[in-house]
């Protein structure tokens, strides 16, 4: 791997914590895609990592259960034909979704009035447009 994977902050991956493991990758290809390992897995143990703050830590679980078996959240990349561009792009991907999951949940949305104005020039524009819709009848016409 080329830098540490920021997740947020000073928080980063840690390079001990992950767990590689490469396979060949399905789909065509000529005579190098029989012999290469290129599709990557990425594992990292959300369960047991030191790397995260607690309070992260707790949020990651709770919003990527759905991903995790038995605390291990896993990311694979196969879009490259070169091992080390899927591993990078796999670390990318692995950040990512970390620094989403442990995302401070959204200020509360404080509800507000409907300014009187706003409804009054909405029902203005309202009884124009009835007017004007009203104007084209032909019930005048002779």
């Amino acid at each position: 791997m080329s830098a540490p994977y920021v997740i947020r902050g000073s928080v980063s991956l840690p390079e001990a914590e992950l767990m590689w493991r490469f396979s060949r990758s399905s789909g065509p290809g000529g005579q190098h895609v029989n012999t290469s390992d290129s599709q990557v897995e990425l594992r990292f143990d959300l369960g047991r990592t030191t790397a995260l703050p607690p309070v992260w830590k707790e949020r990651a679980l709770e919003r990527l259960a759905g991903r995790l078996t038995d605390g291990v959240v896993t990311v694979r990349a196969s879009e490259h034909r070169s091992q080390w561009r899927n591993r990078e792009t796999a670390a990318v991907r692995l950040a990512s979704l970390l620094a989403e999951a442990t995302a401070p949940p959204p200020k509360p949305r404080r509800a507000t009035r409907i300014p009187r104005g706003i409804n009054e020039r909405r029902l203005r524009q309202k009884k124009q447009r009835s007017d004007t819709k009203r104007g084209r009848s032909g019930r005048d016409w002779h």
